[in-house]
């Protein structure tokens, strides 16, 4: 047993946009993006979005062998801020992207040249990148209007090849913006070039996956987006689904000498409450503890579950924790006991709250809302569409609560 449990891999792999070992319980989430696969007009392109550490980069990331086994090219790449800072950039990003599939199909072969007395033998002219921005240059007009010209002139070729068309899939678009100061507007570029094209019949087909702030900014910049994309929301796996999520990878295992208890994976179970992420990084926790037993010749010690979420609070919580002043915590904490806390909360709720009401300094409506904007600025709340707020970090409320049991109440 101890050799045995000295050669096992861990097969858990928290972190940001790691394959799961197994991938539970997205079968509802699969089917619909099978279904946008099968259009010959373009009519609905595809946000993903939900929480961090709900799984959209893996799943995004699952979709594209799908993609490419039902003929379409995959095109993409993570969106960083830099892609928004101007319509050129933006264009720069989609010329790259298409260039990756498109730089293999041959459009002609150019005129041999002359050498010294011989013939050098014609060349494949290719839609390549120098190819693509070579038009983009030649072509007049605004930036739209350049995209245009050169999205459509390589559609001309890929649909002779026979393939059904080119998903542009980004990930990270939260970080899309226009920047109205600067007259430069990125983001309603994308959107008006893609909308443009989709009207002509061309099959290109944006898939987007991003924080659940991603779609509001897309509908206020452009109301068709409304019409333009069908959502994916992500939610926490069920207990059925975060069950085989623990015991499958383990199962898989070669030399694998058990599995965890019943007792453990439902104490893992309530600790991540189904989050993807939280789940591979308890796991992984849990089987080296685990192993470590085995090791040693002693039975499965249970589940060290105030260690666990005391290192799980330093590494996922603390540095977003971070971002938020003494006075914004305060706040935080108000909202945390509210009981909706993990879905959604409205300024009202904040406001009439009994741990407001205690407060010797209780914050106001205005100020509320004042600070809610600075909070979804770090990145710890989003407002959705219905103008309720909702925290961005999963089971941030949680670790609030710790906070304050450890360290008492925050000053107000």
């Amino acid at each position: 047993m101890p050799t045995v449990a000295r050669k096992m891999k861990n097969p858990f792999r928290p972190g940001a946009g790691h394959m799961p070992p197994y991938l539970a319980g997205r079968e509802d989430e699969t089917k619909e993006f099978r279904k946008l696969l099968e259009q010959d007009t373009i009519l609905s392109n595809l946000i993903l979005t939900g929480l961090r550490g709900l799984g959209k980069t893996v799943l995004l990331e699952t979709f594209k062998p799908m993609a490419i086994q039902a003929g379409w090219l995959w095109a993409g790449a993570d969106l960083s801020e830099s892609t928004s800072v101007s319509e050129e950039n933006m264009a720069t990003r989609l010329l790259t992207d298409l260039a990756m599939v498109s730089s293999s199909i041959v459009i002609a072969m150019s005129p041999p040249k002359r050498v010294g007395f011989a013939l050098d033998p014609p060349m494949p002219i290719t839609l390549d990148y120098s190819f693509l921005k070579g038009l983009y240059d030649k072509t007049p007009g605004l930036v739209s209007d350049k995209l245009k010209h050169v999205l459509e002139t390589v559609w001309a070729h890929v649909e002779t090849t026979g393939k059904r068309g080119i998903i542009f899939a980004y990930d990270e678009a939260q970080n899309l913006a226009d920047h109205a100061t600067k007259e430069q507007y990125p983001l309603s570029l994308l959107l008006d070039v893609f909308q443009s094209l989709q009207r002509k019949g061309i099959r290109y087909m944006l898939a987007l996956a991003g924080l659940p702030t991603l779609f509001p900014k897309l509908v206020e910049v452009r109301t068709f987006s409304e019409r333009m994309f069908h959502i994916v929301f992500l939610n926490p796996l069920n207990e059925t689904d975060t069950t085989e999520a623990i015991q499958i990878p383990i199962k898989k295992e070669k030399d694998c000498p058990g599995q965890f208890s019943e007792e453990s994976i439902k104490t893992i179970w309530k600790i991540t409450r189904g989050y993807p992420y939280f789940v591979q990084y308890v796991c992984r926790e849990v089987f080296d503890i685990w192993v470590q037993a085995a090791d040693a010749g002693h039975p499965p010690p249970s589940v060290p579950v105030a260690e666990i979420t005391r290192k799980l609070d330093s590494d996922f919580f603390a540095g977003r924790w971070a971002r938020a002043t003494d006075r914004q915590r305060a706040l935080l904490g108000i909202i945390a006991y509210l009981p909706s806390c993990d879905s959604e909360f409205s300024v009202q709720e904040v406001v009439e709250s009994d741990t407001n009401k205690a407060l010797l300094k209780s914050f106001s409506s205005s100020h509320i809302n004042q600070m809610l904007v600075s909070l979804a600025d770090v990145g710890l709340i989003y407002k959705n569409r219905h103008g309720k707020y909702s925290f961005t970090v999963p089971l941030l409320g949680d670790f609030i609560r710790r906070q304050q049991d450890q360290f008492g109440g925050f000053p107000a």
